[in-house]
């Protein structure tokens, strides 16, 4: 066996800062700390030019990389062809020979989780449920408890990834973690739940950006109160097509474009937000103050539910519909360099990182409310988005256009656009890898890759099936609204299977990777599942008193409609063919 050094364990100390990126991290620093001041009492913009979002980018970039560049010590098998990719070689190990070009640095391994969790994206998108349900102490406090677990979760899937880095990702973690008896069917169902919970991650993402395009048009027209064009739900459906088929021809680029793309939505959410957190307080001519951010409770939601206790836990679930998608680092290790090591820290930095820009741009919004039934009111100028809104008042109040507030959402349609690429990137991974598994109809099609070693089929199978999903808004508001809660109970269950095989059948026999949590990984791992259990029963509980058809919770029923039918296919038919994962150097079961 050879020794080799590889990158030391992400942690704040994870030593010092020299040379080029000590100047980027200071450059940084230097743009932030002064860009908000307090002067008489109110904040104000202090410094700010065009050069500052650059200069965020770098020193954000610097130090990632940098705290990852200390060494340690990880026996790993020799390399035998003497070609030195340890990678090809891990990847025969697990049962597959090497298909997707293996381009991506950790650094872009990681932009592609950022972006799909897009904080942005997540909290802006469902801004108004937190609003509705506790306001913002549920928020602000309450996003600090949901990031706390996921950051348990993240941990337990990166020491996982760091064992077994595939693009199967969790489906082929409980095929090795359940044991013999049960890995067939483990896989089975983590797998289904996994990549239908990506689907309707897309599809929410994506009809999330088109009814954003349709808000700003509509401001830009004058706004619901003054004649502002208001676009039916068959030309949103179609703006959704657009961003959708958009997505798709990106994503059939060679990695190296996809690469960068990646990397894009990464500094987009980072200096983005870093953008808005100056801006929006700044500009407020009325701003909440530090204990109204903080405790201010909202019981006013006009949904008949008067009991704090329930009215924060439904407030719990903006956070994490806003924190997920961080299993795309998984998906994407086989065309990651290092990837038993950058997969995980691409998981683990992914959403400590989210957490801390999450959190800042929600302090940032709420500092802004000052009126929460107006900003929740379908009456309002943005047609009841609390945070087009509060964009749009802020900048009226400020200087007679609501016209500021618009570029600010341009802003953040940016955001969930990349959100949405990055998305239909994680979708075709998944679909390409279960479907070389054999679990999915037409495997072989959905399967093949181009001359780019780009999974093309999976990336269109990814494009239609996300289409699909959305033609029940055309329908039912409410069957759309439970359909697209699959994102995030599917992928909850999907994170939530092969942690609880590792803590629990292969507690004595998991061989950790050069990531591991050591003796508290089992500790961590219980912390997760439980949470997750505990998020599924949240999600299935009414959001309204007395229970009527048009706010009736159906997530309950999706979610059961998935495992019913995961369930029945497996024991129909799938039983008798579907073995689990497959290499594909022998065709034969791992």
């Amino acid at each position: 066996m050879d020794k080799i050094n590889e990158i030391a364990y992400f942690s704040a100390g994870a030593g010092g800062i020299a040379g080029e990126g000590n100047l980027e991290v200071a450059l940084l620093l230097q743009c932030v700390k002064p860009a908000l001041r307090r002067e008489g009492g109110n904040t104000q913009l202090a410094t700010w030019t065009a050069s500052t979002p650059l200069c965020l980018w770098r020193g954000l970039r610097s130090t990632i990389q940098m705290a990852l560049s200390r060494s340690v010590e990880v026996t790993v098998p020799a390399d035998p062809a003497g070609d030195g990719d340890r990678d090809k070689i891990r990847l025969r190990q697990l049962g597959y020979k090497q298909e997707l070009k293996r381009g991506l640095s950790v650094l872009s391994n990681f932009a592609f989780s950022f972006s799909i969790i897009s904080v942005m994206a997540g909290v802006t998108t469902t801004y108004s449920t937190g609003l509705r349900y506790g306001g913002p102490v549920s928020m602000t406090l309450g996003w600090l408890v949901v990031s706390a677990f996921n950051g348990c979760m993240a941990l337990s899937m990166a020491e996982i990834c760091s064992a077994y880095p595939t693009s199967g990702g969790l489906y082929y973690w409980s095929a090795k973690l359940a044991g013999n008896d049960w890995a067939p069917f483990a896989s089975w169902i983590t797998g289904w739940f996994n990549i239908t919970g990506q689907w309707a991650a897309t599809t929410s993402v994506d009809f999330a950006l088109a009814q954003l395009v349709q808000v700003i048009v509509l401001l830009s027209t004058g706004g619901a109160n003054g004649g502002g064009y208001m676009a039916s739900n068959y030309v949103v459906l179609a703006i959704y097509g657009a961003m959708l088929v958009i997505h798709g021809a990106i994503n059939s680029l060679p990695i190296q474009c996809l690469s960068w793309f990646g990397q894009l939505g990464a500094f987009w959410n980072a200096a983005g937000v870093f953008v808005l957190v100056a801006l929006i307080p700044a500009v407020a001519t009325e701003r909440a103050s530090v204990e109204f951010i903080f405790t201010h409770f909202n019981t006013e939601n006009g949904m008949g539910i008067r009991d704090k206790a329930y009215i924060l836990l439904i407030g719990l679930l903006m956070s994490q519909y806003a924190m997920a998608g961080y299993d795309t680092s998984a998906h994407m290790t086989e065309e990651t360099k290092n990837a038993d090591w950058s997969g995980p820290i691409g998981i683990v930095t992914s959403v400590a990182l989210s957490t801390v820009f999450g959190w800042i741009y929600i302090v940032s919004l709420t500092s802004a409310v000052t009126d929460i039934p107006y900003l929740l009111s379908p009456d309002n100028d943005a047609g009841g988005n609390a945070v087009a809104q509060a964009f749009y008042t802020t900048f009226h109040r400020r200087y007679g256009s609501g016209l500021g507030g618009i570029l600010c959402l341009g802003v953040v349609a940016v955001a969930v656009f990349l959100c949405g690429l990055a998305c239909i990137t994680s979708n075709s991974r998944m679909a390409y890898a279960f479907s070389r598994d054999g679990a999915m109809p037409f495997s072989k099609v959905w399967h093949r890759v181009n001359k780019q070693e780009v999974p093309i089929n999976a990336v269109w199978l990814s494009v239609v099936v996300a289409f699909i999903m959305a033609l029940t808004s055309l329908g039912s508001q409410v069957a759309f609204q439970a359909m697209v809660s699959i994102a995030t109970i599917g992928l909850c269950i999907s994170y939530a299977l092969p942690i609880f095989f590792r803590v629990t059948t292969a507690r004595g026999s998991f061989v950790p990777g050069p990531f591991h949590l050591g003796k508290y990984g089992i500790v961590v791992g219980w912390a997760a599942v439980l949470w997750v259990a505990a998020v599924t029963v949240l999600f299935s509980l009414p959001v309204a008193y007395p229970v009527a058809e048009e706010t009736f919770n159906y997530t309950p029923v999706a979610v059961g409609g998935v495992l019913l039918l995961t369930v029945g296919a497996w024991a129909l038919r799938a039983r008798f063919w579907f073995q689990g994962p497959i290499t594909n150097t022998n065709d034969g079961p791992l």
